[in-house]
């Protein structure tokens, strides 16, 4: 009962001094002034009691307090006969007290609720069946059943295609269809049928149980602009008491000086920067942000200078396959297939992008019959009755690589890419390229963060300069410093603090020690909790780093309305207190008027729980179904424009056979040019809207023509050789090559175009 009590005290004596003061005012309209004056007399005790006990409260914790103006006010009115001014602040402390624990709730809402779904048991397949078990015994290479509706324990790979629902991550309300191979990330929740994972992670180590840590510091923390509203409310004090005492002196009127104590109580500084500040943090955690605190989302609100890692922030941080060369004699497909088959059941990083890549192709792919895993190597095992072995080069080819081996090897170093090499019966059957590519948000996140404020963008990375410079020019920062070291990145962020308040940005446990020594350290957590989670101040539970400048947006603003609150509270009180002052305003009158200027600077306070003006144009759902049509196509497509690049390298002056140019300049008309034209008629549309500009598809509608016209170009010079006399010869075949390879540059940088201007508008389809 006691604890009870205590929960809601503030709404009983709101209640109370409500019914006193109203009990009082009819006492007062019926002729009874001496039962008015009691029940008035009552309320101001009450409120002398219930401001004393917060004053003692605070001077206990050492907290500062502006309570001690409302305990002077409160016994000054009951010594100058003003009962009903005395009631009335104590209306406005409860009041004001409710108000702000109202406004704390709904703006921690979004926290809350995060933490009240961590789930709390999974269902675990074992040979005996299915048994449920805690999470905290779950293990990795586990395999758990999910059932539709119900949160994702674990973070995992899924062994089948699967519907999701990400809104607890993402913010994104639209379910989202992941294919097997796929990672799957806790927290999330089965939208589609039941499911499978085979676990990646533990619980404590998994994406939502970080995220309930990572909420907890972020509830536990006081922002620096409350804390010191909180110095100035006390500074608040002194002037106070001097100018009631002045007035008290100048006329020789107690009434005076309690008049100015009532319209200074209480300090609406201490009501309206807390629930600002906090409602910043709600609304950084609907985005997918989790901010440690209002320090760190004050000092995010003022970042000037960004230093960015390379790896998981502006690249994806996971390999994808770029380029499938089959060896001489072999079929890359079927390479492809014998691999990813074998690669389902390795756990091995660069295992599920090739069982991506073979499942974006279309391959029906089988479990292997047996399996083993050479830690650091490769794996090796039998599919299909084919011994098949997938690894490193050097563990493939041996100490002594072939000239095809080392024309592989040559090719990954020139691109930067890591080559990965597939063996069937003996016998090298394909090289496998893997890059890790620039995400297709990030240059779209750097102009966002220019446009919030930041003034320079650094890129820090232990990459090889060429490939660290070109992901620079890519995505637009000031500077590249390459193969950094933990201490360069450090020494970095040394140098860009004298240009201004400084942000780090990584996700990596080599990055946890420049996280945390700049101003604001954030680290992308999408794919699982690392030590750089732990370090920094806020942190990324969407795999879209734009997030990152919507965040900033809503720290300023926050951070401008709590200023704003401040003054407008401050400044009407101030006045109010000169008035009081000068005589001009009665205790009674100066307490009705100090509650309006409370529940005032309170509303504008308000303002931060409310969404702040759309940065993009938001799509409809048709918009965005039309987009998730096209980008399928647009992925499935993905494999037709590598075999441009193989069938130009295939070609041969010596011995012309076009055969294969002939069949893929069919496949170029059939698949890509109806792809393209449904992309200008559908998608650019689609994407000027989202964009407010058509000059900003100019660029994907360029593209668009020259395909059509290099693929024209192709079929003519194809169409103009044949047999006998017009059969092709060495010069054909040369300019053969040079149009298809010109193709190939063009259809390249057209993907990277819609990728960036089109489908990064929806981060739900993007992965």
């Amino acid at each position: 009962m006691v604890g009870m009590v205590r929960r809601h005290l503030e709404a009983i004596v709101l209640i109370a001094s409500g019914l006193l003061l109203a009990g009082g005012a009819v006492a007062w309209w019926i002729s009874a002034p001496d039962a008015a004056t009691v029940l008035w007399v009552a309320g101001t005790v009450l409120g002398l009691a219930f401001s004393g006990w917060s004053t003692l409260d605070a001077a206990r914790h050492r907290r500062p307090t502006v309570d001690i103006i409302a305990v002077l006010a409160l016994a000054g009115a009951l010594a100058v006969g003003e009962p009903l001014a005395g009631a009335i602040i104590t209306l406005m402390l409860a009041t004001g007290q409710v108000l702000e624990a109202r406004a704390d709730a709904r703006a921690r809402r979004e926290l809350s609720l995060l933490t009240e779904r961590a789930p709390r048991t999974a269902r675990r397949l074992t040979s005996a069946g299915i048994e449920e078990v805690a999470v905290g015994e779950v293990g990795l290479g586990e395999h758990l059943l999910v059932r539709p509706g119900e949160v994702v324990a674990v973070d995992g790979r899924l062994t089948a295609a699967a519907t999701l629902d990400e809104s607890a991550l993402t913010g994104e309300s639209v379910p989202v269809e992941r294919a097997a191979g796929e990672d799957v990330r806790s927290g999330v929740v089965n939208a589609g049928a039941p499911l499978e994972i085979v676990t990646t992670t533990t619980a404590d180590t998994s994406t939502y149980a970080a995220l309930v840590r990572l909420v907890a510091q972020a509830q536990a923390a006081s922002a620096p602009f409350v804390r010191s509203a909180d110095r100035w409310a006390i500074a608040f004090v002194p002037l106070t008491l001097a100018l009631a005492g002045a007035a008290w002196w100048a006329s020789g009127d107690p009434v005076r000086a309690v008049a100015v104590l009532v319209v200074a109580t209480p300090c609406p500084l201490l009501l309206a920067a807390p629930i600002a500040i906090v409602s910043g943090l709600s609304r950084s955690a609907r985005l997918g942000v989790v901010v440690k605190g209002g320090g760190a989302l004050e000092r995010l609100a003022a970042a000037r200078v960004m230093v960015v890692d390379k790896t998981g922030t502006l690249t994806r941080g996971r390999p994808a396959l770029t380029r499938l060369v089959p060896a001489p004699g072999h079929d890359a497909a079927e390479a492809l297939r014998l691999a990813a088959s074998l690669d389902q059941v390795s756990a091995h990083v660069l295992a599920g992008p090739i069982v991506e890549a073979a499942l974006v192709r279309v391959l029906a792919l089988t479990m292997p019959e047996t399996a083993d895993e050479v830690r650091g190597q490769g794996v090796a095992g039998t599919v299909d009755g084919r011994r098949v072995r997938v690894g490193r080069p050097a563990w493939i080819a041996g100490p002594q690589p072939g000239p095809w081996s080392r024309q592989v090897r040559r090719r990954a170093d020139l691109d930067g890419s890591m080559s990965v090499l597939v063996e069937v019966d003996g016998e090298l059957a394909a090289a496998m390229l893997l890059q890790d590519p620039v995400r297709p948000d990030a240059p779209r996140m750097v102009r966002a963060l220019r446009a919030a404020g930041v003034r320079r963008i650094v890129l820090a990375t232990g990459d090889r300069p060429d490939v660290a410079h070109m992901v620079g020019r890519i995505v637009g920062v000031d500077e590249v410093i390459a193969e950094c070291t933990p201490e360069d990145k450090l020494a970095a962020l040394g140098r860009e603090r004298e240009r201004g308040s400084t942000v780090m940005v990584g996700d990596g446990i080599n990055d946890a020690p420049a996280l945390a020594a700049a101003d604001v350290g954030v680290a992308l957590a999408a794919r699982g909790a690392t030590a750089s989670s732990e370090a920094a101040d806020v942190v990324l539970t969407v795999d879209r780093v734009e997030a990152l400048a919507d965040a900033m947006q809503v720290a300023r603003r926050s951070r401008g309305i709590a200023r704003q609150a401040v003054v407008v509270g401050m400044g009407l009180s101030l006045v109010a207190m000169v008035a009081a002052a000068l005589g001009h305003l009665a205790p009674t009158v100066g307490a009705a008027l100090q509650e309006g200027i409370d529940i005032l600077a309170i509303a504008v306070a308000l303002r931060a729980v409310l969404p702040g003006p759309a940065r993009t144009a938001t799509l409809t759902e048709a918009d965005r179904a039309t987009l998730a049509a096209l980008r399928v196509q647009h992925e499935s497509l993905a494999p037709l424009v590598e075999r441009v690049a193989a069938v130009a390298d295939a070609l041969s002056a010596g011995a012309p056979d076009l055969a294969d140019a002939r069949a893929l300049a069919s496949e170029l008309e059939t698949d890509v040019l109806p792809h393209e034209r449904a992309d200008e008629e559908r998608l650019v549309p689609i994407v000027a809207r989202a964009l407010g500009s058509d000059e900003a598809v100019a660029a994907l509608s360029r593209t668009h023509a020259e395909i059509e016209h290099q693929v024209a170009r192709v079929r003519r010079l194809l169409d103009a050789v044949g047999e006998g006399e017009d059969a092709a010869g060495p010069d054909d075949v040369v300019e053969l090559r040079r149009l298809l390879y010109g193709l190939y540059a063009v259809l390249r940088l057209h993907n990277a175009q819609e990728d960036e201007g089109a489908f990064s508008l929806v981060p739900a389809l993007g992965g």
